[in-house]
Parts: structure tokens; sequence; C-alpha cells
């Protein structure tokens, strides 16, 4: 029996919500080697930034390998992409970090429970617009302004964990204020946290781009030594708590992490407060954009280079849920890692299952490793995150954008500079509007061409840019833009103005190949250029409009009122008002090309 359109529906619904559902069936042995490889490489570098990324949002270190378990199995079970790696972030981090701190202080029951409110308001909201479809939202958000936010947030990244290397207690949420408070601290210095914290450092940043050639220059296969080259971090862990553990260094002034709490973290839904969940919600929001935004871009990016695909609407989902299990699980909130992905890409990773492994990882370091951490400098943990975040700073983007679109690169240094001095919510939500306020800017002024006949064809093009030919008593003009209520107004002044300059003209034609939708706004502009223009003794036309704005302008009154045509293409037009002119530019070229083959 066939299957009724309900089960068919339950069936699509499945597949579109449970994304594991495909990939799991055709799941076998060398994908699964593919994935433990991977995942193996993604735990060993994933440890030591949890650590490090939980302190730099204000909370206890075991909180970021909390983030680091059931976030990656919910995403492995609704995500899309089959290799991003979610988990804690850095700017997402520093988010949290500014929204909690506005509303206790760090170290505090108050503050863990603004960072778990933030982690299961994010989900909410991010769910929610996965389901409601709402991925095209993050399109408002152009690539700019989140480079600019990216790239702001990571020197204030940088520079607040720099206290940690130098050993000092300075403070501060911008650029002014940390640099303001390390200058004014900078007398308690601590040599030997600097002499750790520098030497990591260094090592790091050494490690990244030299140890993987040297390794493969002594005969090391690709794969192990990408995998001891990724396992730097570990090792700087490892190195510096013996060597604090042997030498009594926290005795020195060193300030280490102290006892972490073994164990997995219990399942508990977050304390219902209203009054939080105001104070939260907007921080929320932002987190919940940036996130997404930067998770997508990675995903999408990634999944190009293997021919996959994914979905936004369902990313949004994903993400959504990893937030939920983390705000459950006592996490805070996370999303999907540049860095980590690539690596995780560049293992070898084929499925979900890799963060699923990974998760798994995590949890084993969680109930065995915690104990030994006890020596850890935090300084180390400093390193790690500037070294990592100072790959997110691109200040050379500022320079390329600037030089492409002044517009942008304007938007992005507003973003950089609002960033550095307010802080990066102010810096975030002046992003977003900056966006919102390019993109009505540019379609309000959207791009008109005069255009005329290229000789020898039925080609229309720009008088200011081809040799064309064109006739005094015929403006016809290109818009190159749908036509909407923001760039209404600027349609019926660019038309009239034209008329009002020139009068010779007799036809107005107003081409549309470009004119994807015209609103209401836009109906009531035409129908004033139509009655200014008859009123002017000038005819007014249309000519190569699509379909589903046919259609649209079919159910008003516009076509028939309409003193002039429409032409299914600007040849059509022509042809129809400038018979002889048209045919004979037409002929023009074909005639010179006829003349040169027959004197060859």
């Amino acid at each position: 029996m066939a299957p009724s359109k309900q089960d068919r529906r339950a069936v699509a619904f499945a597949r579109r919500h449970l994304p594991f559902l495909e990939w799991a069936r055709a799941y076998d042995r060398d994908m699964a080697a593919n994935d433990l490889i991977a995942a193996l490489i993604v735990t060993i570098m994933l440890i030591p930034q949890s650590l490090a990324y939980a302190l730099l949002a204000g909370l206890p270190p075991q909180v970021g390998l909390y983030a680091s378990i059931l976030p990656l199995i919910a995403y492995g079970l609704f995500g899309t992409s089959r290799t991003l790696a979610v988990g804690p972030v850095a700017v997402v981090s520093l988010m949290t970090a500014a929204a909690a701190g506005e509303l206790a202080r760090q170290g505090t029951p108050e503050y863990y429970a603004a960072a778990l409110a933030l982690a299961l308001l994010s989900g909410l909201m991010l769910t929610a617009m996965g389901l409601f479809r709402l991925g095209f939202l993050a399109n408002f958000l152009s690539h700019p302004v989140i480079s600019g936010f990216i790239t702001a947030s990571g020197i204030i990244i940088a520079l607040s964990q720099l206290r940690g290397v130098l050993g000092i207690t300075g403070s501060g949420k911008t650029l002014p204020t940390l640099l303001s408070s390390m200058w004014t601290d900078i007398g308690s210095l601590n040599p030997t946290t600097l002499a750790i914290g520098a030497s990591v450092t260094v090592f790091l940043f050494w490690s990244r781009k030299w140890l993987k050639p040297i390794l493969i220059g002594r005969g090391f296969a690709p794969r192990p030594a990408d995998i001891f080259a990724k396992a730097a971090p570990v090792v700087s862990v490892f190195v510096t708590i013996a060597a604090t553990w042997a030498l009594g260094l926290d005795k020195a002034g060193v300030k280490i992490v102290g006892e972490v709490p073994s164990g997995l973290p219990g399942l508990a839904m977050p304390a219902f407060d209203p009054g939080l969940w105001r104070e939260v919600a907007i921080p929320a929001l932002l987190i919940s954009i940036v996130g997404f935004v930067e998770s997508v871009s990675v995903a999408q990016t990634l999944a190009a280079k293997r021919r996959q695909r994914i979905d936004p609407d369902q990313e949004l989902v994903g993400l959504g849920t990893a937030n939920l299990a983390s705000a459950i699980s006592g996490g805070y909130p996370v999303t999907g890692g540049f860095a980590r992905s690539v690596v995780n890409f560049d293992a070898g990773a084929q499925t979900p299952a890799a963060g699923m492994f990974t998760a798994i990882g995590i949890a084993l370091a969680t109930l065995v490793l915690t104990p030994l951490l006890f020596y850890l400098p935090k300084a180390t943990l400093s390193a790690t995150i500037i070294v990592a975040v100072l790959s997110l700073v691109d200040l050379g983007a500022i320079r390329r954008t600037w030089s492409y679109s002044r517009a942008d690169g304007a938007a992005m240094l507003a973003t950089i500079a609002l960033t550095l001095v307010s802080g990066v919510e102010t810096g975030i939500v002046a992003g977003v509007g900056l966006s919102i306020f390019l993109h009505l800017y540019r379609s309000s002024r959207p791009h008109f061409a005069i255009v005329g006949q290229v000789a020898g064809t039925e080609h229309f093009r720009n008088v200011k840019r081809h040799k064309v030919t064109t006739t005094p008593e015929i403006l016809s003009i290109r818009v190159d833009e749908s036509l909407y209520f923001a760039n209404a107004r600027y349609l019926e002044d660019t038309i009239l103005n034209a008329i009002a300059a020139d009068s010779a003209i007799r036809h107005v034609v107003l081409m549309c190949p470009a004119v994807n939708t015209i609103d209401s706004s836009a109906l009531e502009s035409l129908e004033a250029i139509n009655q200014r223009l008859a009123a002017s003794a000038v005819t007014f036309h249309l000519s190569e409009v699509k379909g589903p704005v046919m259609d649209r302008l079919r159910r008003s009154h516009f076509l028939h009122d309409l003193t002039g045509k429409v032409f299914l293409t600007q040849f059509d037009a022509m042809k129809d008002l400038t018979p002889d002119l048209t045919l004979k530019t037409l002929k023009a070229k074909r005639q010179t090309t006829s003349a040169v083959i027959a004197n060859k």
C-alpha cells in the first residue's frame, strides 16, 4: 500500500530536521576510522582551548569542558555540516563575559547563572529561528562588518590575556580601559609568570608554523606529523604543570588554576528567573547572531570544498539544540569554531560522528585528567588564547575592503573603532545597524543607465561605456535593482529630471531585466510617472518585464492606464518606436563585416 500524504510529510519533516538519518544509513568502517582520527586530533586541540575560553568567559575552567560534551552530540544529531566543530569559541566567550559581567561579579553564583541563561535563551532563539526558516536574517550582516567585529574582538581578547602572561591584574572591557589599567598595574609584573607566558607563546607560534614541516622532513608521515603539531598546546600544558609543581612556582606568585572538579556535569534546567532572562535577552540575541554568522560561513566554505551543501535554517536548529544542551549540562554559549573546524576537515572527518567521538574524548578527560590540572599556570592558558585569537585578526582586510568599496571600508572601520572603544555589544549593535543602513542606502539609489543599440546587434548597452546608437526622441533607461519603497522616489526623480532637461523626448522606455519585484510604493511611483509623463506629452513604456512582476502588475490598474506598451524585449520596443533607425543600426555592422570577408 502506498504511503499516505500524512506519512510522506512526516518522512520529509524527519529528513529535514534529523539530518543524521541521512548520513547514518551509509556509515561504514572506513568513515568511522577517519572520524576517529579526526576526533583524536580535535580532542587534543579542544582540551586546552576549552579550559582557556572558559576563563576568558569569566567562568571556572571545567565549564569549558562541560560546554564541549553534550553540545557536540546535539549538533551531530541536528546539524547539516559534516565537518563543523562546535564548542566554546573566543568571540562568544568574550561576549558572554561582557554580558554576565554587567549583572554580577565573576566567581559568584549569579554570574554563572547569567552564563547558563545566555546559553538557554540563545538556544531557544536559534532553534525558533530555524523552525521558522529565518536563516536569511543573517544576510543583513555584511561580511566587512563581521570581519571588522571579529578583528576588533580578537585585539581586545589578545590584550586582555596579555595581563595573564605578564602576571598583572589589570581590568577593563575596551581598548582604552585595558591599556590604562595595565599601565597602572605594570609595576606588579611577575617575572616568573612572564617567563612562562612568553615561553609558551613563542613555542605555540613556532609549533603552529614550523613543527609539522620539521617532523615531515625527519621522516614522519603527514598524518602523525599533523597530530604532533596539533598536540603542541597539550604539551605546553603538561610541561608547565610539571615545572610549576616541581619548582613550586605557585609560591613565587605564579597564578594557577587550582582544584578542578572531576566527573561529568549533572543535567539540570537553569532556574526560571524572568528578571534575569529580560536582562540577558538582548545579549543572547547578539550572541546568537554572531555565533550563527561565524558558524554558517565556516560550514559553507568547508562544504563547498567537498561539493556538499548545508541548510542554513537547519544549521540554526543544530546550533540552537547545541546551546540548549550546553545550558542543561552546566555549559555556556557555543558555536562552530573556525580553527577547530578547519583542523577537523583537514584531519579527514567524514560525518558529524567525529564531533560525537570528540565529545566522548572530552568526557574522558573530564573524568580522568582534571585532578592533574591543579598546578596549571593561568599564563599558559592566556598564551593559548593569544595564539588562537591572533589568527582571527586581519588588519589587511581594512585596506583591501577600502580599496574595493569606500562604503564597506568605512563600515568596517566604524565597527572596529566602536568595538575597541565602546565594547563588543556596542560594536555588534553598530555593525548590525551599519549593515542594514548600507543595504538600504545602496538599494535606495539603484544604478540607472541610459542605453542605446550596439551596431549590428539586438543588444542595448550603457551609452557611457559603449559606442551605441540612440535617438533624441526616445529615452531608454535601464534600472538595475528591484523597485520598492526605499528607491521608489529616486526612480521618479531620475526619470522626471531627465525629461525636464530634454524637451525633445517623446517616449520613455523603462528597461526592467533586473527588476525581480515591484512593491506597492514602487507601483504608486510608476503610476505617478505615467501621469506626469502624459501631462508632458511623453509616452511611458516598459520592456523586459519578468513574468512574476507582470503577474502582479496585471492585478492592478497600472497596465490599463499605461500610456504606452509593455514590450518583450528592448529591441522590440525600439523596432516599434523607431523602426527605420533600429533596422539600419542592426544592418550596419553586418554589412561592414560582409564587405571585409568579401575583400579577403
